[in-house]
């Protein structure tokens, strides 16, 4: 394995640690695709540094846990922005 990946692996790792955010969010900030990350944590942490693959097995597990409850959220936004977009278009077609 390469030094930049394990250095990757490394700080994705300790990113997710401290700010607990999800797979998506670090591919983001990171600049590589959530394949990708959740690979690094999956997979390749565990060899690198077993003490905080754990740590981050228990962050992913929550995540899991709760993700039908984010896509619901993020399914309510979505049709409150679509929504108040087509009232806006309503009332300059009428104006």
């Amino acid at each position: 394995m390469h030094d930049y990946i394990k250095e990757r692996t490394i700080k994705i790792g300790r990113c997710i640690v401290e700010t607990k955010h999800t797979v998506r969010t670090i591919a983001k900030e990171f600049g590589v695709s959530k394949s990708t990350v959740h690979k690094d944590l999956t997979e390749r942490l565990p060899e690198i540094n077993p003490d905080l693959a754990d740590q981050v097995k228990h962050i992913l597990e929550y995540h899991k846990s709760i993700r039908h409850l984010r896509g619901g959220e993020a399914t309510k936004i979505k049709y409150k922005k679509t929504s108040s977009k087509k009232r806006e278009v309503m009332a300059a077609g009428k104006a």
